[in-house]
């Protein structure tokens, strides 16, 4: 039996901020148990709801040096739907009401929960054959095994993965504080390992010493080979192309199953959906104040509302997209310019677009649920959950060509009467626009066409078991 150690900042359902930690609290339930023992290490916040940390029992402690300081380790365990987690306690790190703070103390707070996870495996006596390593908060755990941690027989031929969730956030800091809180050797410091543009960089650390490393499409992996996506490390991606690989996320088919969710107002599946989805579509109608019309062409957006995301080019054509007849229902909170910018067009054009500048669970299903398209303009974007969200609705996705959209959504050709949803490729509003205005078209003109796009979508497999293959493929190939 292989034993994995998924190694994370945050995991659900104990700490969420983004996509990591769906990933985190999802895959390692869908690993065939007969021949992989998963389990997860993440960092005892204070903000973890009481009724976890209520479960947790205290393992043992230790204390590590960092920083010229011994800090205490603690170790508690839970077990949550079969998988095992533990948590690294500490209170001077991991207090506070967010896990994530000011990247100076954030770059010292993982230095610590990168070497003590560690240090706590021969403490728990689990022994992984390979640490599966999220994002640049545990970049330096690839490094820290091929440093202090390969003496000695219980490190032996242990190997790590780093996955790159988004390549824009990489924890840099100046080389001379990184060296005094790791305590790492002068030699690691050079423009071969650690150093970057003249700072430390801890993502790359991990990218350098990692055994293999994966991101979460292919398209995003080749991407990142070069200079616009690169983020300042294409030159690194390239030249371990060999050992880079792209697995596409999941979603959790349970909870995201309009036929058992219990946020939308009228349940429907693959066989009814053409005669129970609108119902939805007429209750948020109703819930947000827009113009009750079956008719109308609802466009759907749930989305931090950042640069990455394109919302440049919809605030460009945003008053000639609301010339047509369409309704527009925006989710997310996001950049001040953003925020105003949908406020600004709510107030409007009021009957046709709805701003909710928050975020809310329940009204995100809903949106998933009664909007007829999904708009996901992006400037890149390396995995992407909303359009597998919407595909699993059967609310056809509206994407530019980029990273996990160009993986996930295949472009209709009404030719062939193919595809699950409408592209376009560059970084442009007015072909954005025009792919908008060709969907429109489609949903208005052909109602049988745009009904087989939508069973194709709902017939569309993005379940996390079909990423865990792929995992499980990497794995035999590093440890045999």
């Amino acid at each position: 039996m292989k034993k994995v150690l998924f190694a994370a900042s945050e995991s659900v359902p104990f700490i969420k901020t983004g996509g990591l930690a769906d990933v985190v609290g999802s895959l390692p339930k869908c690993f065939d148990k007969r021949y992989f023992d998963v389990r997860v290490i993440m960092p005892k916040y204070m903000s973890i709801p009481k009724e976890f940390k209520d479960q947790m029992k205290y393992l043992t402690h230790f204390y590590i040096d960092l920083a010229w300081r011994s800090q205490y380790v603690g170790i508690l365990e839970m077990e949550y739907e079969g998988i095992q987690f533990y948590f690294i306690d500490n209170e001077y790190y991991f207090s506070g009401p967010k896990p994530y703070g000011d990247i100076y103390s954030d770059i010292e707070k993982f230095s610590f929960f990168s070497k003590a996870a560690l240090a706590a495996l021969p403490a728990i006596g689990f022994q992984p054959d390979i640490i599966h390593c999220h994002d640049w908060q545990t970049g330096l755990i690839p490094v820290f095994m091929k440093e202090r941690f390969r003496e000695g027989e219980f490190f032996a031929g242990m190997k790590s993965v780093m996955t790159i969730h988004n390549l824009k956030f990489q924890g840099v800091w100046d080389v001379k504080s990184i060296k005094d809180m790791t305590g790492l050797p002068e030699y690691f410091f050079t423009p071969d390992k650690l150093e970057a543009y003249q700072n430390a960089n801890l993502l790359k650390g991990g990218l350098v010493f990692a055994d293999a490393i994966t991101t979460v499409s292919n398209t995003y992996a080749e991407e990142i080979k070069m200079p616009f996506y690169g983020e300042g490390l294409d030159g690194l991606m390239r030249a371990r192309a060999n050992d880079l690989r792209g697995i596409l996320n999941g979603i959790d088919y349970e909870e995201y199953n309009p036929e058992t969710d219990s946020c939308i107002d009228f349940p429907y599946n693959a066989v009814d959906f053409r005669k129970e989805k609108i119902k939805n579509k007429r209750a948020l109608q109703a819930e947000l104040g827009l113009e009750q019309n079956d008719k109308k062409f609802m466009i759907g957006i749930v989305s931090r509302l950042t640069d990455q995301k394109g919302f440049d080019l919809i605030a460009y054509v945003m008053d000639e997209l609301c010339r047509d007849d369409v309704q527009i229902v925006i989710l997310g909170t996001g950049e001040d310019r953003y925020e105003n910018m949908f406020r600004h067009f709510d107030w409007k054009y009021g009957n046709k677009v709805s701003a909710n500048i928050y975020y809310s669970e329940e009204l995100s299903h809903k949106i998933y649920a009664s909007a007829d398209a999904f708009l996901m303009p992006s400037l890149f974007e390396p995995c992407g959950l909303s359009q597998l969200m919407s595909l699993r609705y059967g609310t056809i996705p509206i994407v530019r060509e980029t990273g996990g959209l160009k993986d996930t959504v295949d472009p209709y050709n009404e030719y062939e009467s193919t595809g699950t949803g409408f592209s376009f490729s560059n970084y442009n509003a007015h072909e954005m626009l025009r792919t908008i205005r060709y969907a429109h078209s489609i949903y208005q003109n052909k109602k049988r066409e745009w009904n087989k796009m939508i069973d194709r979508a709902m017939a569309a497999d993005f379940s996390w078991h079909t990423s865990a293959m792929k995992y499980q493929e990497l794995y035999d190939w590093l440890v045999g």
